[in-house]
């Protein structure tokens, strides 16, 4: 009984000259610290598997350089997380490791037009913030994995010309937001064709 009354003087006390407040403040701070952290952890890792980067194009992808200032990020003004990954046209070569499932904000993924290969992780799908896919013109290969119909908000996926193969499927194709899809130039087998769609090519 004792120590729980000197407990509640004590927090009377803080509440009394502010200290809870700036308790909660510093909580928040070091929350948004970790996130960010977490989104600097799951790009060095896409870094470490990238195996050509002619152009030295992710050389200020450092630590010593915040997250939202690297070259093909762009950060939300809201939560300060990265949004955006755009790394079109960069002539990169490398995999895609599972650690970009982290970046539990992102909105847009341009791959567009670079020599990525491999299959893709299955840690993808933990992106439900997703609304744009663009992963056209590389060597990506393997099954169009059934988790693609899983993003609630997707309204864009292209995955044209690169090697994939077997059945398109279904799951896709029930995405109520998805206005464009184009999976040409793939050795797909099947098609499926709907008006509810703004675009479909296959």
């Amino acid at each position: 009984m004792e120590r729980s009354r000197f407990l509640l003087s004590i927090m009377l006390l803080l509440v009394h000259y502010g200290c809870i407040y700036v308790a909660k403040s510093t909580l928040g701070t070091g929350a948004a610290q970790t996130n960010i952290t977490t989104d600097q952890g799951a790009l060095l890792a896409l870094k470490a598997h990238i195996t050509g980067d002619p152009q030295n194009i992710l050389v200020n992808w450092s630590a010593t350089t915040s997250v939202c200032n690297w070259v093909g990020v762009t950060c939300g003004a809201r939560h300060l997380r990265v949004s955006v990954l755009n790394l079109s046209y960069m002539g990169l070569t490398g995999t895609i490791p599972p650690n970009l499932g982290n970046l539990s904000f992102l909105v847009e993924m341009r791959f567009k037009n670079n020599s990525f290969h491999g299959t893709l992780p299955h840690e993808l799908s933990y992106l439900r913030r997703l609304k744009l896919i663009s992963f056209g013109y590389n060597n990506f290969m393997g099954i169009i994995p059934l988790w693609f119909g899983s993003f609630p908000k997707l309204q864009s996926f292209n995955l044209y010309g690169n090697q994939f193969s077997g059945s398109i499927p279904s799951t896709i194709f029930n995405l109520s937001t998805l206005q464009v899809i184009d999976l040409s130039e793939n050795q797909l087998s099947g098609t499926y064709i709907s008006t509810r769609y703004l675009r479909i090519y296959c």
